[in-house]
């Protein structure tokens, strides 16, 4: 299957649950709740940005990758302590200096190996040079991605 791509950026076709990867993982201590008794939401976007930063660097080949922007993100179902939280990702797409990636938090239970989503966002990282200059992901970088994903699906 061949595919027109827009000069600027590399979309990758739908995925499936093959192609997300547990980016990190936690478990909700007693000093990580508010008032509620709950997780506080500033350590879950902590976690998220910690595994997402480190998963754009390794999925463009560079350390120097930095967060640009995370969407809305909606605390679904509470966090207590001895919770354990795993951190999911996905390459969405590509951008000229850019990746967007899905990030999604979900609560993994010991009793029978479930997990309920706790939250999700897209966040979108740059990749800069030593001036803290925006410069281009490397188009190897993006095409290696895509290969992958083809391999994975068998297209």
């Amino acid at each position: 299957m061949s595919m027109e791509l827009p000069p600027q950026e590399l979309f990758l076709p739908d995925r499936s649950e093959v192609d997300v990867e547990l980016l990190s993982t936690h478990m909700c201590k007693v000093n990580d709740v508010g008032y509620h008794g709950t997780l506080f939401g500033g350590f879950m976007l902590a976690w998220l940005d910690e595994a997402a930063v480190a998963y754009a660097c390794q999925v463009c080949e560079t350390p120097r990758m930095v967060t640009v922007s995370m969407d809305k993100v909606e605390f679904l179902k509470p966090v207590r302590p001895g919770q354990i939280i795993k951190v999911y990702g996905e390459v969405i797409n590509f951008g000229t200096t850019s990746c967007l990636l899905k990030i999604e938090a979900r609560r993994h239970s010991t009793y029978n190996q479930s997990e309920k989503v706790v939250c999700q966002t897209n966040m979108k990282f740059v990749r800069l040079d030593g001036d803290g200059e925006p410069v281009p992901i490397r188009a190897d970088v993006k095409i290696k991605k895509e290969n992958i994903f083809r391999e994975v699906t068998n297209e």
